[in-house]
């Protein structure tokens, strides 16, 4: 009979929730080392590099890994002959790990979570309550599998009911383009097979907490159906042609896992949910004997990377102006410099709610001929000027391009991965620019920003518009003054390249 203590599960998880915001999987690290090193598509490689350069950094600084740190879900299996001393319920001891693991004062992480969805979405302000899936199993020890999942990747799940005999690689391969560039990939598949639509969506978020193994299979072969589809789906995934950040290129996906469970006769319930390049998930098991301890990864685990910058065009974004951000063309790389405005979706929707009011911005609320960064920092610690502030998924605001073009003069955005027709549209009507960041090198972001100072919407939190005074910020062209995107450009190109589908 194991005796589990309350602060011990409360330690252990509020200690493995720092340990994933900084610390890739060292199966992940190695990953991705060997897809940068075969990469071909110059933009895809450079994004790779930055990832990994950026997961250094986090890890020696404990940081986080990006700006998004997620929403946390639990999966424990209780031993059925596990006795606690503790005063809280599981979910309760659960929470308040979360609670105290996101107030960390030396690495405060990004509280995201909010009540009432469907409704005044008012932010918990320590990131609780987590999701929780809790098993009674035979044995005396409590296993706990913690994932933290960023809104990015997680928006991008995937359900559906195929036929009996339908093709589920077929389905895979048709809905994959259509999520675009905004979980960040390179990352990983997880693919729920069977059961009914709440448990094949707990099989694919299950199979995201498993260690890349995939060369590992190829290597030996596979020995049953599932591991069949897991090599036919990375081969048909990566020859898509879509690429890091979206961008073209040889690696989309790192590993597809796959977990089935029995199903109905007329049913074939498939979920898909991706993970990004950020990957924040850790297991370990609590047996009576204290917190949990984890081992960081070695330094060893990454490779040795300079971003230099290479052919990179040096750009005042104060002085810059549209005449020449027409010459600027798609998949460019930029090294931009002055001064930014931040705000994301809370923000352009006050500002739409003000005009249609004909209420006057707040003073100092000039877009005209400016540039925005779509962003939401991790508050900053010590001598920090703001935490890791990588970009948000840019399709949120498609619905305001308009509006901030046209009205607001806006220049150019900055943001994470593709625009849609609506913003496109817009970007071409009013002769502006967009302008890529990648997704998953917030720290790396970060050490670019001079400067922060809040500008409007204070009460928005990180959502409020600041300005941003950068140097050398990297970014690349993702659609140029006449609408033409990379991320139509670039994966179309290599998926040719690569030819197998």
């Amino acid at each position: 009979m194991t005796t589990i203590k309350q602060d011990d599960l409360i330690q252990s998880i509020a200690d493995a929730l720092q340990y994933i915001s900084y610390y890739h999987p060292a199966d992940y690290i190695k990953a991705l080392t060997a897809a940068w090193k075969k990469e071909e598509s110059p933009a895809a490689k450079d994004a790779m590099a930055q990832i990994l350069v950026n997961s250094r950094m986090c890890a020696e600084g404990h940081r986080p890994i990006c700006q998004d740190t997620g929403m946390v879900t639990a999966i424990l299996k209780v031993g059925m002959n596990v006795r606690w001393d503790a005063d809280m319920s599981l979910e309760e001891m659960v929470n308040e790990g979360v609670r105290q693991g996101y107030g960390n004062p030396d690495n405060v992480l990004r509280a995201s979570v909010v009540s009432d969805p469907a409704g005044a979405r008012t932010n918990t302000r320590d990131n609780t309550p987590a999701v929780i899936h809790t098993r009674i199993v035979p044995g005396d020890t409590v296993e706990i599998s913690l994932a933290a999942k960023g809104g990015g990747s997680e928006n991008k799940s995937k359900f559906t009911v195929l036929n009996p005999s339908g093709s589920l690689v077929d389905w895979v391969l048709n809905t994959v383009p259509t999520m675009g560039a905004g979980w960040c990939p390179p990352g990983m598949l997880g693919i729920g097979i069977g059961g009914s639509a709440e448990k094949a969506m707990l099989l694919a978020k299950e199979s995201l907490m498993e260690h890349i193994d995939i060369h590992e299979l190829m290597e030996r072969g596979p020995s049953n159906r599932v591991e069949e589809l897991r090599l036919e789906l990375f081969e048909k995934v990566n020859a898509l042609g879509i690429g890091a950040q979206g961008l073209g290129g040889l690696t989309t996906v790192l590993d597809v896992k796959i977990r089935d469970y029995p199903t109905h006769a007329a049913s074939l319930p498939v979920a898909m949910i991706p993970n990004c390049a950020a990957t924040r998930h850790v297991e370990f098991t609590l047996d009576g004997s204290g917190p949990a301890v984890l081992e960081p990864p070695r330094h060893s685990d990454w490779p040795e990377i300079s971003l230099e910058g290479g052919g990179a065009r040096r750009v005042n974004i104060d002085k810059v102006t549209k005449e020449e951000i027409a010459g600027w063309k798609p998949g460019e790389s930029l090294l931009i410099s002055g001064k930014l405005l931040t705000g994301r979706d809370a923000a352009h929707k006050r500002i739409q709610d003000m005009l249609a009011k004909g209420e006057s911005l707040p003073e100092g609320v000039d877009f005209k001929n400016r540039f925005i960064y779509y962003v939401g920092p991790v508050d900053p610690v010590r001598d920090e000027v703001v935490g890791p502030a990588g970009p948000t998924t840019s399709t949120r605001m498609d619905q305001f391009s308009d509006m901030m073009l046209g009205e607001m003069g806006l220049m150019g955005m900055v943001g994470k991965a593709e625009r849609g027709p609506t913003a496109i549209q817009a970007i071409k009507k009013h002769g502006a620019i967009y302008l890529m960041a990648v997704g998953g090198a917030a720290f790396l972001v970060s050490k670019a920003i001079r400067s922060s100072r809040m500008v409007a919407f204070e009460d928005l939190g990180m959502e409020a518009i600041r300005e941003f005074e950068v140097e050398d910020m990297p970014v690349t062209v993702a659609v140029d003054t006449q609408g033409n995107s990379v991320h139509q450009s670039g994966p179309a190109e290599w998926r040719v390249k690569i030819g197998k589908l």
